[in-house]
Parts: structure tokens; C-alpha cells; sequence
């Protein structure tokens, strides 16, 4: 294929060019809607993931599963193998940063010495393409917002260095091995399938709209709103909600990208370019609902900016990325129905709560 101009928008790869894909932690939340989205456009995948997190029953019937750890290196060279892999989108990794802040290590070994062995491993099989789940963490507190990919990268916990650690190793070993790359910095994560068949199952999450769905149907007592002394309008901290399924979108779309170029790395944003408060979220909820969630005013959690805003106006150029679902509350009732289908899978199954 004829690489397109660098600011043109790249094409849609043909079904012929496509290479298999290994979905690391696609038993997860984000990973598994990415498994979905290149599932329902036709891609062979498969999965590693340990289920430390992540559920069985969100790998759709037909993909490929492995149970395992990603720096098994037996393993990988295994799945490379036998699934013929192409592509590798790398999800699997520990993502709370209060937890990063308590548990330093343990997201340096999760998050970035596993990813080493992970891209060793790749590099051993000759995986061309590599795209990695990385973080807005990386930027630390912005010295403006929103924040595009060029603005100075200095994160305030151990998750966002675990993350930009990760970023670092790519560029170097992509300029000295033969592939190419793209890191998807995400802002907040949200939502879920819009046909209810994945969604954030993890007991105990943090994501706020999580958290609130949860407290509409019982689950909890009460959602608590962590800091309202930051410098925002309403003193509560402000986020750029992404419904999950338009980031699957995207990690299809940056896959073509870096199919069509390979002679190309991307790094990427991945939001929408308009924040929203703790409070505007809550109020939301309310609303989409009508049952309004008891609210507890707590301390700041270390490691949280006040604000987080997405320039999402490189990913939009170059992939064409058109988000679907970019409303709020679509976003609260999408993650309302997957809490609502998730009590009947765990009433219907043995999988822990």
C-alpha cells in the first residue's frame, strides 16, 4: 500500500493487509471493548490475560484466550506462533492512581518491567505494529489546558511514570528494531458497550461514573467527591469523560494508521476536548437516573491535578476519528445498563463480585 501524505487522513486498511492481533489484558475493561471493536470489524484476535482483573466472560465466543501472565516469555513466543501474530495492542497493566501512590513498586514491576518483557518478546517474533494503552497521567499537572501531545511530560504519581516509562522504551527500541508504534494517551474513561455485552466489571473501581452508577442501584451508600478546594469553577476536579467504546474505535483506526505507514510512530491523544467537574458529572447522573446519590465531601487523594482536558486535534487529523458517542449522558446510561447486565451475569455465574 502506497503510504498516504502526513497530514492527510489515513485510509482504511483492506481486509487482505490485515494481521492478527494480540490483545493484552482484552479480559479487561478497555482491552475487552477493543477486542470487540476489531471482532466486529472482521480482524483475527486473540487475548492474553491472567484474571487478576479481568473476566472470562468478557472475551467474545470464537477469540482466541490464553490465561497468563505477560512476561511469560514461553508463552508469548507460543501465542506468536500459533496465531500467526501481526499486531500486538498492549492493555494489560495496574491503572489506580491512589494505589500507584501507596504501592510504588508494584506498578514499576506491573506496568513497565513486564511491558519490557512483553516488547522483548515481540521484537524476538518480528510483531511489525505495537499500540500501547497509555495515559494522560504522563502529563503530570499541565501548564495549560486542554493539553496537546507536545506539552511537557511530568507526572505526579507512580502510575504516570510507569506509563511514560513504557512510551520511552518504545521509541528506543522501534528506532533500533523493525517496528513501528502508537501510544494512546487516554483522558477518563467511561461508558460501556452500547449493547451491553462489556462494560467495567472490577469490584471496588474508582472511575467516578462507576462509582455513581453503582451507588444509583444500591451498590454503595454513598459517592465520595475527593477535593473541592482545587482552582476549577466549582472547586471539584475536572476530567474529559471518553466513552470506551470510542476509544476501541480509535485503536482500530491507529492500527490502520500504522499498517498504512509503517515507516511512522504516532503518540496520540484520546478525549474530547471538553472537561467536566465531579460535581457536573454527579448532577448528571442525577438527572439521567432521577435518583439523586448521596454525596461525601473527602480530603484530595495524592496523585490527583485538578484538571485534565484533552486537545484531541492530532488524533481527529490524522485517523479521521469521528466519536459516536460524545455526550455525557449517553455515556452515564450505557454505563447504567452494563451495571444493570453485570448483576445478572455474576447472579448466573461463578465469577467473584
Amino acid at each position: 500500500m502506497t503510504p498516504s501524505s502526513k497530514d492527510t487522513a489515513l485510509q482504511t486498511t483492506g481486509s487482505s493487509n490485515r494481521p492478527a492481533v494480540l490483545v493484552t489484558g482484552g479480559a479487561g475493561y478497555i482491552g475487552s471493548h477493543a477486542v470487540l471493536a476489531l471482532n466486529d470489524a472482521g480482524w483475527q484476535v486473540a487475548v492474553i490475560d491472567d484474571l487478576s482483573t479481568g473476566f472470562r466472560f468478557a472475551v467474545p465466543e470464537g477469540v482466541a484466550f490464553y490465561e497468563g501472565d505477560i512476561a511469560d516469555r514461553q508463552l508469548l513466543a507460543r501465542i506468536f506462533a500459533e496465531q500467526e501474530i501481526g499486531a500486538l495492542m498492549h492493555f494489560a497493566g495496574s491503572i489506580v492512581v491512589p494505589e500507584s501512590v501507596e504501592r510504588p513498586l508494584d506498578y514499576y514491576h506491573n506496568n513497565t518491567v513486564k511491558s519490557r518483557a512483553l516488547i522483548e518478546a515481540a521484537v524476538d517474533a518480528g510483531v511489525p505494529h505495537i499500540l500501547f494503552s497509555s495515559t494522560a497521567a504522563t502529563y503530570g499537572v499541565p501548564e495549560s489546558s486542554p493539553v496537546a501531545e507536545d506539552a511537557p511530560r511530568a507526572p505526579i504519581n507512580p502510575y504516570g511514570w510507569s506509563k511514560l516509562m513504557t512510551e520511552q522504551m518504545l521509541a528506543d527500541a522501534s528506532a533500533a528494531h523493525d517496528f513501528n508504534y502508537c501510544a494512546l494517551r487516554y483522558f477518563n474513561v467511561a461508558g460501556a458497550d452500547p449493547q451491553a455485552r462489556s462494560g467495567q466489571s472490577t469490584a471496588g473501581a474508582t472511575h467516578l461514573i462507576k462509582v455513581a452508577v453503582e451507588a444509583v442501584l444500591g451498590k454503595r451508600d454513598t459517592v465520595s467527591v475527593f477535593g473541592t478546594d482545587y482552582d476549577t469553577p466549582d472547586g471539584t476536579g475536572v476530567r474529559d469523560y471518553i466513552h470506551v467504546s470510542d476509544l476501541a474505535a480509535a485503536h482500530v483506526l491507529a492500527l490502520e494508521a500504522l499498517i498504512s505507514q509503517p515507516e511512522r510512530s504516532l503518540t496520540m491523544n484520546c478525549g474530547y476536548g471538553r472537561g467536566f467537574s465531579v460535581r457536573e458529572v454527579l448532577d448528571a447522573v442525577d438527572r439521567v437516573t432521577g435518583t439523586p446519590i448521596e454525596r461525601r465531601m473527602a480530603p484530595r487523594r495524592a496523585g490527583d491535578p485538578a484538571s485534565l482536558v484533552a486537545d484531541p486535534s492530532r488524533i481527529r487529523r490524522h485517523l479521521s476519528w469521528a466519536p459516536r458517542y460524545d455526550d455525557l449522558d449517553t455515556i452515564i446510561r450505557h454505563a447504567l445498563e452494563w451495571e444493570r447486565k453485570l448483576a445478572e451475569i455474576r447472579a448466573d455465574s461463578s465469577d467473584p463480585a
